[in-house]
């Protein structure tokens, strides 16, 4: 981890299984991350362009176009005459780059342009430690490993091509007063059919728009909404599945605990990136006892990678790994929401009967143990090797028991007998018996004596007893009295950064605001937060932690990262986590959720209910509009006053609270 690659300062360009990881002049350099890769493969590791062998001198960017000076050519101001202007195009399998000398010039230039590109063709995983692959030489305009392919064609011959451990183009132009001479390279990634595990999908992501009286907070739903869109792919078994990655550039794969998370948020617009997600993991699902990928039968993965033929599989986790504790659950939870929205889950039935086998085969509680030392230290959400200690600083001694995985595995129990009552299956007893034990062991174990409920239990039992923003997930799972939910909420006050949630409180002798779960925020931990304290009718400190959110989001240009420092707002300013994921599925998604905290919104299908109940706390953002909800395949708009009236268009009968 000490050496991974920083992300931080580097311009992002993601379409699903492709990104690209530049500086913010647009230079793709040979140095840590920077490339376009491909399915966890760089196919290009340098695209660097130069004016007669000089770099031009950057003035501005997006992430897909780039504007730099060329300083010694033109008239002599000071002001720059001649630019260079790059766009950057990226399809799934496919770079399209564009150079554009332009000449503002009174006078005639004549400039060499030079575009040097180099591949190395490695998986993600070689570089993601420090490493620095060699690059692989070239032939002609192509580069090949193994099974993996990478193919240059320019709309315009080179006057030169030479050739080394990387490729130099090299055209002459000619320019004319206030006139400009652009030149296009196209990039095509390959790789041999069988090494494709995901692919790129046919069709895009939901919809939606939300306008506001906050203006920061519509920004965040749209650019989350085109970010969640650039990061969707689907099961090359089923392409019609679509589920969404869950990071670029670490994790452009499918994470069974992001994966899910991010689907259930996006419920409102639709149900078919849910079912997509459930089906895509249940063709995974666990069959056999394997200690070397941690799979169990029943057991959700933890995570798919693709490894490329040729390449050797054995660094890293294994290609599919089931190290999770908590995606299992999950995934039932996941099948009862979109049940409730609208989705017809019959087909499921018996992966989550198997799922739900095994949350009940946990006498005790749910807990885990990397068996032979070579997986994640810690499967819940904070897998960092430092996440889970106690108040002291001590590392909790495996099995660790999460309270967390409690609480999901809790819920996931009274979704599954729901659904088998629903479809007349045996069981659901059962399943109710095991989540009144669960509540029952967990309020005898885990409430420790300043009045929460502790981090995890240790391997004697010991409560792990940090205040940590794990309790944000106890909320809403029905573990909770209604008194303890008072008071997990007060406590939740406590960690509010006014950015969000803070992974650890300030007091901890560990804290740190930019240790990865030791006092960062991560938006997707706070949304989780903000959804169930609203629920469970704590909207004042639910409203304090959303605004945080939409507050963070205008410092990232409303690209909300992984996550970020947990400073307070009065401490400096918002620091960025440098080796973070940005885009990330769950929290571009993270913004749809304090939406609906903020309409009241819930769908019951089944029992012919909408539900939407305008929480007075968020009257900050009304008057509110939102278009492009969907329940049961019927579209819907929702209208907030000024004053929290609602109104709803819908084709299903609604209950409007108010």
């Amino acid at each position: 981890m000490h050496n991974q690659p920083f992300l931080h300062e580097l311009v992002t360009t993601v379409r699903a299984p492709g990104v690209v990881l530049s500086d913010p002049d647009g230079q793709i350099r040979p140095a840590g991350a920077q490339g376009w890769l491909v399915a966890d493969v760089r196919h290009l590791s340098e695209l660097t362009v130069l004016v007669d062998d000089r770099e031009p001198v950057a003035l501005g960017h997006d992430d897909r176009r780039f504007v730099a000076a060329v300083r010694h050519l033109g008239d002599e101001l000071t002001e720059p005459t001649v630019r260079l202007e790059r766009t950057r195009a990226l399809a799934p399998y496919r770079l399209h780059e564009t150079f554009e000398l332009v000449n503002d010039s009174r006078q005639a230039v004549r400039a060499t342009l030079a575009v040097r590109l180099a591949a190395d063709l490695a998986p993600i995983l070689t570089f993601r430690g420090g490493r620095t692959p060699d690059p692989v030489p070239p032939q002609d305009l192509t580069w090949t490993a193994g099974s993996r392919t990478t193919t240059v064609t320019a709309d315009r011959a080179p006057d030169r091509t030479r050739h080394a451990d990387h490729l130099r183009l090299e055209w002459d132009l000619h320019l004319a007063p206030r006139t400009r001479a652009a030149v296009a390279l196209e990039l095509t990634a390959v790789s041999t059919a069988a090494d494709a595990v995901f692919v790129a999908p046919a069709e895009r992501g939901p919809v939606a728009r939300v306008d506001s009286a906050d203006p920061e907070l519509n920004r965040l739903v749209s650019t989350g909404l085109d970010d969640l869109d650039a990061l969707l792919l689907a099961d090359s078994a089923a392409p019609a599945d679509r589920f969404l990655a869950a990071g670029a550039p670490w994790y452009l794969t499918l994470f069974g605990r992001d994966s899910l998370w991010a689907a259930r948020f996006l419920l409102p617009l639709g149900t078919d990136l849910a079912l997509g997600t459930l089906r895509t993991l249940a063709r995974r699902q666990g069959a056999r006892h394997d200690p070397e990928t941690a799979e169990e039968p029943g057991k959700m993965p933890h995570e798919v990678r693709r490894v490329p033929s040729g390449v050797d599989s054995g660094a890293g986790l294994p290609p599919v790994y089931y190290g999770t504790i908590d995606a299992t659950p999950l995934w039932i939870s996941l099948m009862h929401d979109a049940w409730r929205w609208g989705a017809d889950v019959r087909a499921l039935l018996e992966p989550m009967r198997r799922a739900l086998d095994w949350v009940l085969t946990h006498d005790g509680f749910l807990s885990y143990r990397d068996e032979l030392g070579r997986g994640l230290a810690n499967q819940g959400w904070k897998d960092s090797a430092d996440s889970i200690q106690d108040s002291a600083g001590t590392l909790a001694t495996p099995p660790v028991a999460l309270s967390e995985a409690q609480a999901y595995a809790h819920r996931a129990a009274l979704d599954a007998a729901t659904l088998l009552d629903a479809f007349g299956r045996p069981g659901a007893d059962e399943a109710r018996t095991w989540a009144e034990g669960m509540a029952s062991r967990f309020r005898e174990h885990f409430w420790v004596p300043a009045g929460f409920p502790a981090l995890a239990l240790d391997a004697d039992g010991r409560p792990v007893d940090s205040l940590a923003s794990n309790l944000g997930h106890l909320m809403d799972t029905g573990l909770l009295t209604t008194a303890e939910s008072a008071a997990v909420a007060a406590h939740l006050a406590e960690l509010d950064s006014g950015f969000g949630l803070r992974t650890l409180s300030g007091d901890h002798p560990s804290f740190n605001p930019v240790g990865y779960h030791t006092g960062s925020v991560w938006p997707h931990d706070t949304a989780i937060a903000v959804d169930g304290l609203a629920r469970e009718g704590h909207g004042r400190v639910a409203a304090s932690l959303a605004a945080g959110i939409v507050r963070a989001g205008t410092r990232f240009g409303h690209r909300l990262p992984e996550l970020y420092g947990g400073w307070s707002s009065d401490q400096g300013p918002l620091l960025d986590y440098p080796s973070t994921c940005r885009p990330q599925a769950w929290s571009a998604a993270s913004a749809l959720v304090l939406v609906r905290a903020a309409l009241g919104l819930a769908a019951d299908v089944p029992n012919g209910r909408l539900t939407v109940r305008p929480a007075p706390e968020f009257a900050a953002w009304f008057p509110m509009r939102v278009e492009g909800l969907r329940v049961a395949g019927a579209e819907l708009t929702v209208e907030v006053d000024a004053e929290g009236r609602a109104e709803v268009r819908s084709e299903v009968p609604v209950e409007i609270g108010t």
